[in-house]
């Protein structure tokens, strides 16, 4: 599948404007700018999984398309929602826990690159991954 493999963050777009929108500190901020964010990305059918490592944290995730899971990110903000296939992309809808407030989150590649965009009330940030 098109987004199986290993990637690695090469470069950000408002991330910093984003991760403030969500409320994440001056010095987390600063950290999550430079966490060398690597992803493992497998899938059987219509189950994912993504292994996540960072500087801060090594997480795995297995959701299935279309069914409802928690999620917490690296901050320690709670999610719940679900990822969708649309053409080529994956489509996420989640809800933050605290707030109930939505975070959207599409994964496509582009060329040779996994993009991932993300919106929080208005604050559209990307992160840009290469294949290793």
């Amino acid at each position: 599948m098109a987004f199986d493999g290993t990637w690695k963050v090469d470069r950000s777009e408002n991330y910093d404007k984003f991760m403030e929108k969500m409320g994440i500190n001056l010095v987390k901020r600063k950290l999550g700018a430079h966490d060398n964010l690597k992803l493992i990305i497998t899938q059987e059918g219509n189950k994912f999984t993504v292994k996540e490592s960072s500087n801060f944290r090594n997480a795995e995730i297995v959701f299935e398309l279309g069914v409802t899971f928690n999620y917490s990110l690296a901050d320690g903000t709670e999610l719940t929602g679900t990822w969708s296939q649309e053409g080529s992309q994956l489509i996420g809808k989640f809800k933050r826990v605290d707030n109930g407030k939505d975070l959207n989150a599409v994964r496509e590649i582009v060329g040779s690159e996994l993009v991932q965009t993300y919106v929080y009330e208005g604050v559209e940030a990307k992160r840009i991954f290469k294949k290793e």
